[in-house]
């Protein structure tokens, strides 16, 4: 019997924390029982993936070909896969696969696994021990379990981000039950700022964004805010003392809490999904003690929700705002990403790589 073998396969990938990205070749693994094969149309880009490359969190390997929203049409098809055919639209995120026999597998919540799920690039596989790599690349294989359904209608392109930024703002709304009749603050007017306030719009909440910068309100109400408060004005911030149930909260860099949390109700929940690293000025413990109010965090989102957010998309017409690029701006993309010189994420047109060498 003859031993399947790999698919040869371009992207762009780091060879060094310091170094440009570049085209390089490479195999992607043969296919396996349950999985997918897919070429990809599109790939957004993340913050993420710049940090990962440029071992900002010291878990880097090389060479690493970023890449966690990708967007894709169905090839092939393993023997053991089920809801998918060849010629389907498909999306991959963040996880690409799981120990899936723990509670948290179980439940749905892949992104919880015990065992610590894989990443879509940069993680040991979990049967060869070979990289994991991303979606700056023509083609991606992935067990159907990680591999979730385009509906009908929604834009491709736009829809390459909510494989991230959708789902890590969508499934926290979701978790603490955000509906009609809440307020919600949303602090941040990034890639998860943006999305997060048309999430919690659609969801029937009173949304109000939070930025340091007046410049952003006018654009923060194009986006569906009903209100917006500049955090850097003392009097603004006071007139909103006990006001809100949540406040999702996207900013990644290290950021005075207290504030904020002096603007929920009692029993209101403030919610991390970008910062990391340590919580800097110290929270008070007045701020959470005196008023029962929560300081929660939450990650991504499980294979079940990630296809929510999805539909749910498509029901309400919601899309991310992205700027279209081909493979080779990529590092010009990466150095405008730092400067915050995108709104709000730029997502790269694979047809672009066929015609790169």
């Amino acid at each position: 019997m003859t031993q399947a073998t790999g698919t040869p396969t371009r992207g762009y990938a780091a060879h060094s924390s310091t170094t440009p990205l570049e085209l390089w070749s490479f195999e992607r693994r043969a296919p396996r029982p349950d999985d997918v094969s897919i070429d990809i149309l599109y790939c957004g880009v993340c913050h993420s993936d710049l940090h990962f490359a440029r071992d900002d969190w010291g878990m880097a390997s090389y060479p690493v070909v970023p890449g966690h929203e990708i967007v894709g049409r169905v090839t092939a098809v393993g023997n053991d896969v089920t809801q998918y055919k060849p010629g389907d639209l498909v999306g991959v995120g963040c996880m690409v696969d799981s120990c899936r026999h723990c509670q948290a597998c179980n439940d749905g919540l892949e992104q919880f696994c015990q065992e610590g799920f894989t990443m879509t690039y940069g993680s040991p596989d979990r049967h060869s021990g070979t990289l994991t790599q991303g979606g700056y690349s023509d083609k991606v294989v992935v067990s159907e379990r990680f591999v979730v359904r385009m509906p009908d209608g929604i834009d491709l392109k736009s829809a390459a981000p909510l494989l991230c930024a959708g789902i890590t703002t969508w499934s926290p709304l979701k978790h603490y039950g955000v509906q009609a009749g809440h307020k919600v603050g949303v602090i941040g007017m990034g890639g998860l700022g943006h999305i997060g306030v048309k999430l919690a719009r659609a969801l029937g909440a009173e949304v109000t964004l939070f930025t340091r910068s007046e410049s952003k309100v006018a654009e923060a109400k194009r986006q569906g805010a009903d209100h917006v408060v500049v955090s850097t004005d003392e009097a603004q911030m006071e007139a909103v003392t006990e006001q809100f149930d949540f406040m999702l909260d996207t900013v990644p860099v290290q950021h005075d809490i207290n504030p904020y949390l002096k603007a929920l109700k009692y029993d209101g929940t403030h919610i991390l999904v970008g910062l990391l690293d340590p919580i800097e000025p110290a929270i008070e413990g007045f701020n959470l003690v005196f008023k029962r109010r929560v300081l929660a965090g939450s990650l991504i989102g499980g294979m079940p929700e990630t296809q929510e957010v999805l539909d749910f998309c498509a029901e309400h017409d919601i899309s991310c705002d992205v700027e279209l690029i081909n493979i080779d701006q990529i590092n010009d993309a990466w150095q405008r990403m730092e400067k915050g010189d995108v709104k709000y994420r730029f997502v790269i047109d694979m047809a672009s790589l066929k015609d790169n060498s």
